[in-house]
């Protein structure tokens, strides 16, 4: 037993690698880790290998039952690898992971986590990706795991944020669940992390639970169920912002085109006014009820103008800095909520809330539902953003907005960016 806190890592001295092996010429690596891994290992740069793996994130697998009953805590599954006829801890790459089941699952740790936690009683070998032409063998001893915690103390220590990360092989690239993966891709890249990993691992299995609960407040599959439906009928975020967005809709469609501020100000008013009484049918007949005081619909009124300035200022910000063109507006911010709705689809996968098949389903509806409300990744993107500052940044153009601008400008100039490989509509 072990704490659980996470710890960076990075490791150093090799133990005996095996080059080559099986199938490794026609192998292709399913990620770039995997290929820097191979590469080392065909050159028996056993420092190269750790320290490919000193940046990047390694998983174990565990019994689900241990770590439910044991929170904050892991355990070290031994497992006999006949190449070296001895025990060892396997550990495994994120593109090697198999496709989430209900047990084991996996934590996730670094390298030099794994030096630090290892006990006298632990298996004296680390196998790194065993069983594919990339796996490689350490010593655990206390002077090897030394050396590991040396590639830690001068590597990165995980995978590098606003990074586009692709999954080569065992991750969809065309066609519709691919299509609503890439609605996810801002916080992907923001992340590190795979944007087309439908078999969604993310953090680990206690992390992933952890980062529900945290965030979310989701702690079931009941809730996560609910969540996943409010996000996928963009019934997340506040219908005040979606209100003043249509109400500009539809006098941008009326007048033409462009709408001052004064106008839609205007219109806002009016609208609001006009609903401060409402029409009931009742079996006695239609009769007219009465809506909020005029006191409350004054303060309603003042708040959506103020809305309407927040909007106008942050799409200000979004044209200097490229999100929207020239005389461009946000037609929608649902998009924050289909994107959300994607990426909720992986997370509750990787808290074992769902099935596969229930986070591929959800994760088509949300690509199937941006591209009926919005016309080009640009548009979504935009809105998704304006919908992540409305509720997080508070005017401050801070790393609410900062993040989502950089993974923006990645995902719609990168070659292999999903936006520019794969169609919106």
């Amino acid at each position: 037993m072990r704490n659980g806190a996470d710890g960076a890592g990075t490791a150093g001295a090799g133990g005996p690698g095996r080059p080559g092996g099986p199938g490794a010429a026609a192998w292709t690596p399913p990620s770039a880790v995997e290929q820097a891994l191979l590469e080392a290992k065909s050159r028996l740069d056993w420092s190269a290998y750790l320290d490919v793996l000193a940046a990047t994130e390694l998983y174990h697998a565990a019994p689900r039952g241990y770590l439910d009953a044991n929170p904050g805590t892991v355990t070290f599954t031994p497992t006999w690898r006949p190449e070296i006829q001895a025990y060892c801890v396997a550990v495994f790459t994120a593109g090697l992971l198999p496709a989430p089941a209900p047990d084991p699952v996996f934590f996730r740790h670094s390298l030099g986590w794994f030096a630090r936690a290892w006990a006298p009683a632990d298996p004296p070998w680390l196998a790194v990706n065993p069983g594919t032409p990339c796996e490689a063998y350490f010593y655990a001893g206390p002077g090897y795991r030394g050396h590991w915690e040396q590639h830690h103390d001068r590597g990165p220590g995980g995978s590098s944020p606003h990074t586009l990360r692709t999954l080569w092989i065992g991750g969809p690239r065309t066609g519709r669940v691919a299509h609503g993966l890439a609605c996810g891709a801002l916080l992907c890249v923001h992340n590190g992390s795979f944007w087309n990993a439908m078999g969604w691992h993310g953090q680990g299995y206690p992390d992933e639970r952890q980062r529900l609960r945290q965030a979310w407040g989701l702690t079931s599959r009941e809730t996560w169920l609910e969540y996943q439906e409010d996000l996928l009928r963009a019934e997340m975020s506040s219908p005040v912002w979606e209100f003043a967005l249509r109400v500009r809709r539809a006098l941008a469609r009326d007048f033409g085109g462009h709408v001052d501020v004064g106008q839609w100000r205007r219109a806002v008013e009016h609208v609001m006014r006009e609903r401060t009484a409402t029409i009931t049918l009742t079996p006695e007949g239609v009769t007219r009820t009465e809506g909020p005081t005029e006191e409350e619909t004054d303060a309603h009124v003042e708040g959506l103008k103020r809305l309407v300035g927040r909007i106008t200022r942050y799409e200000s910000r979004f044209r200097a800095d490229g999100l929207l063109p020239e005389g461009g507006f946000v037609t929608s911010v649902a998009s924050w909520d289909y994107g959300r709705a994607s990426k909720m689809a992986r997370w509750g996968l990787g808290a074992r809330y769902c099935t596969l098949e229930e986070a591929e389903n959800a994760v088509v509806r949300a690509g199937r539902a941006a591209a009926e409300d919005y016309r080009s990744w640009e548009e979504f993107s935009v809105g998704y953003v304006l919908g992540r500052c409305l509720h997080f940044d508070d005017e401050e153009f801070g790393s609410w907005y900062q993040d989502m601008l950089t993974a923006h400008r990645v995902l719609t100039t990168e070659p292999d960016s999903p936006w520019l490989t794969i169609p919106f509509r």
